[in-house]
C-alpha cells in the first residue's frame, strides 16, 4: 500500500494528511486526493477476483479490512443497433449497483482511521450500498433518503439494519437534512468523500484488464454527480503516468433531458455549473440539480475529448426494454446509457468500428415499481 496520502482543498489551495475521518474543507470546499503514482501490471493480484486486485494503485495503508468481494464485474458483448458493443455490469456489485466500488475504498479509509457512527443522504443506490458496508463493519448508520425513492433501494437500506429517514421535497432537501446532522455522527458522503472516488478508478483498471491491456475508444456512463465519470479519468490518468497505456478513451456523460446539470453547462460552453430549471426524471438516480465537482467533470469529459449526451424521458423506457431482450435487465438510470448510444451512433460521433463500453449501473431490481409502470405490469 502507499505512504500517507493527502487531500488538497482546490478553493483554498490547503493541504490535509489523510489520517483522521475528514469529509471536506475548513473553508467549505470540497477535498481531492493528491495525484497517486498508480500500478503497472505487473503489480495485479490476479487470484482475487475483485477490485482489490488494484490494492498496489490505492492510497490506502494496509489491506482492506473489509471486502464483499466488490469489482472485476462482467464484461460482456452485445449487438445494440446492428453494433457490436461491451456492457459493463456494474449492476451485478454486491449491492447492485456501481456504488459498491467507491463505498468499499471510503468505507476501509474510515475504518483506517478510526470513524464512528455515520450517516449520508442518497437517492438510493449509494444510500443501500453504505449502509449495507457499514452493517458488515459493524458501524451505526442512519441514511437520508427522498420520500419518493425506490421502494426497493428504501426496503434494502432498511434490510442492513440502518435507520431510514425519508424526507419530504427535493433532492436538495435531503441534502440539507444530513448536512444538519453532521454534529450527531460523521457525514460518510459518497458525493463529497475523495477516497470514494479513489474507489470508482477501479473501473478504469478493470476495463483496461479485460480488453487485454488495450484502452476503449468511448465509454458511456449515466451521470449524476459524476464520481464515474472522475474515476476514470484518474485511473486512466494514472496509466498513462505509469506507461502502461498511450492515449485516454473519451468518457461520455449520460444524462436524463428533464435533469441534465453537465449537459446545461456543456451546452453554455461553460468551465463550470450553469443555473438551469430541472424537473423530474424516472432516471431517479442521476437527477442531480446541484453536482459538488462540476468544474472537475467537465474538465474530465473535455480532457478526454468526449463530451455529454442528456436523453428525453420518451427514449428511456424503450432503452430499457432493449437492453431487457439483451438479457440485461438494469433500472432506467442505467438504460440511459443505451438511449444515448443509439444518438450517439445515429449522428456519427460513434462509429461502429470503434471499441465502445456502455457501463450499466444499476439493477433492475431496484426499481421493479417504476419499471412495472414503464412495462405496463401490475
Amino acid at each position: 500500500m502507499m505512504d500517507e496520502a493527502r487531500f488538497h482543498c482546490p478553493a483554498c489551495g490547503r493541504i490535509y494528511p489523510a489520517d483522521r475521518p475528514l469529509w471536506r474543507c475548513d473553508c467549505g470546499g470540497h477535498l481531492n486526493l493528491e495525484p497517486g503514482p498508480g500500478m503497472r501490471r505487473s503489480d495485479i493480484v490476479s487470484g482475487d477476483a475483485s477490485l482489490w486486485r488494484y490494492r498496489a494503485a490505492l492510497a490506502l495503508r494496509q489491506p482492506p479490512l473489509l471486502s464483499l468481494g466488490e469489482g472485476w464485474t462482467p464484461l460482456v458483448m452485445r449487438h445494440w443497433d446492428g453494433v457490436p458493443v461491451h456492457f459493463k455490469l456494474e449492476s451485478q456489485m454486491p449491492t447492485g449497483s456501481f456504488k459498491d466500488r467507491g463505498t468499499a475504498v471510503m468505507l476501509n479509509h474510515l475504518l483506517e482511521v478510526g470513524v464512528g457512527p455515520i450517516h449520508e443522504d442518497s437517492s438510493g443506490n449509494a444510500g443501500s450500498s453504505i449502509a449495507t458496508y457499514a452493517a458488515a463493519a459493524g458501524l451505526r448508520c442512519r441514511i437520508y433518503v427522498p420520500a419518493t425513492a425506490p421502494r426497493g433501494k428504501i426496503v434494502q437500506i432498511a434490510a442492513s439494519g440502518a435507520e431510514v429517514r425519508a424526507i419530504p421535497g427535493t433532492r436538495q432537501a435531503v441534502t440539507e437534512a444530513a448536512l444538519a446532522a453532521i454534529g450527531d455522527s460523521f457525514y460518510a458522503s459518497h458525493n463529497w468523500h475523495p477516497f470514494f472516488i479513489e474507489g470508482t478508478k477501479t473501473l478504469a483498471y478493470e476495463l483496461w484488464e479485460q480488453l487485454g491491456f488495450m484502452v476503449p475508444d468511448n465509454i458511456l456512463v449515466p451521470t449524476g454527480y459524476g464520481s464515474n465519470i472522475l474515476g476514470l479519468d484518474r485511473g486512466f490518468d494514472e496509466l498513462v503516468r505509469q506507461g502502461e497505456i498511450a492515449r485516454r478513451p473519451r468518457l461520455f456523460a449520460v444524462q436524463a433531458e428533464n435533469c441534465a446539470a453537465f449537459a446545461a453547462a456543456w451546452t453554455a460552453g461553460a468551465a463550470d455549473y450553469v443555473a438551469f430549471t430541472p424537473a423530474s426524471t424516472i432516471a431517479d438516480g442521476i437527477a442531480t440539480v446541484r453536482p459538488v465537482r462540476s468544474a472537475e467533470v467537465l474538465s474530465a469529459l473535455r480532457r478526454s475529448g468526449g463530451g455529454v449526451a442528456a436523453v428525453p424521458e420518451a427514449e428511456i423506457g424503450p432503452a430499457l426494454q432493449a437492453l431487457g431482450r439483451l438479457g440485461l435487465f438494469v433500472e432506467p438510470t442505467a438504460a440511459t446509457a443505451g438511449a444515448a448510444l443509439t444518438r450517439l451512433l445515429r449522428d456519427g460521433t460513434i462509429r461502429p468500428d470503434q471499441t465502445t463500453i456502455v457501463v450499466l449501473t444499476g439493477h433492475g431490481l431496484k426499481a421493479t415499481d417504476k419499471i412495472g409502470e414503464l412495462l405496463g405490469v401490475n
